[in-house]
């Protein structure tokens, strides 16, 4: 089992906070399953005698399968991509179990349309039936990550994932958006791969599960956070048109209506924070 270390995701808000308050570790799957999977990630914490914690994510068009635990309570879910943030309240002592799938990297295992997903966390059992029922019950049983991996993992080629072309290139227009800040709008991100918008759309409802226009509002949206954070940030019309923005404008009320905040008062809650 390989640890990877790497820094906290852009998608964590407010990431000062959040190292304080809960132990992150990551890790890289097997080459088995490293065309589909981006990595496995435990959580754990301890907030007895403490106010509760709540965590916003400004998530990736990622699915994850996700086993709990709260004050002794176990669930197991799989967690389609959310339709804005998402945030998790943490209370008392828990941890976490997850893999997370890259971009269409979910649909070789259950092939349905992602988007029958998003929005919604969904049982084991009730994706994947009596097998899925019995992952839920075993993964509490094992307490090491690198057991509970090995299960995963196993559980995961049973179901025999197949290479998909269309899929792969499913990720490959989510990666594209996420590291070309010129790529401002559908049109350009359906010529880039010669798609009219309309299969563009479909392709990413089927494999990823959002609209072409959420990927590009959700990487914009990360990298002016990011951007916030490192104190980089203050000249709002600068930054809206760097990041492809029509106006300062349009890019404060994406900003707060995805963040819950504006960016003013973002950067204040963030440098309070450090």
């Amino acid at each position: 089992m390989q640890q990877i270390e790497r820094p906290l995701d852009k998608a964590i808000l407010k990431p000062q906070e959040a190292v304080r308050k809960f132990d992150l570790k990551q890790y890289a799957p097997s080459a088995a399953l490293s065309r589909w999977i981006e990595k496995f990630w435990t959580l754990s914490y301890d907030l007895a005698g403490e106010a509760p914690f709540s965590q916003t994510v400004l998530s990736y068009p990622s699915v994850n399968l996700t086993l709990e635990c709260e004050d002794g309570t176990w669930s197991a879910g799989v967690y389609g991509v959310p339709r804005s943030t998402f945030t998790r309240t943490l209370t008392g002592c828990g941890e976490c179990f997850s893999v997370k799938f890259k971009p269409g990297g979910f649909y070789p295992f259950w092939r349905q349309p992602a988007s029958s997903l998003t929005g919604r966390t969904v049982g084991f059992g009730e994706l994947f039936g009596p097998a899925g029922e019995a992952l839920a019950r075993r993964l509490p049983e094992a307490c090491e990550p690198g057991e509970r991996l090995g299960i995963m993992e196993r559980f995961l080629l049973e179901l025999c994932p197949e290479r998909d072309e269309t899929a792969e290139l499913a990720a490959q227009i989510v990666a594209d958006a996420a590291g070309d800040r010129g790529m401002v709008c559908v049109e350009d991100m359906a010529n880039r791969h010669g798609l009219s918008v309309r299969s563009l759309q479909r392709l990413l409802d089927r494999y990823i599960g959002v609209s072409p226009k959420w990927i590009l509002q959700r990487f914009r949206l990360q990298e002016a956070a990011e951007r916030i954070r490192q104190g980089g940030a203050a000249d709002w019309s600068a930054l809206a048109a760097d990041l492809g923005y029509y106006d300062q404008a349009h890019f404060i009320r994406d900003f707060k209506s995805v963040v819950g905040q504006t960016p003013d008062a973002y950067a204040r809650a963030s440098e309070a924070g450090k």
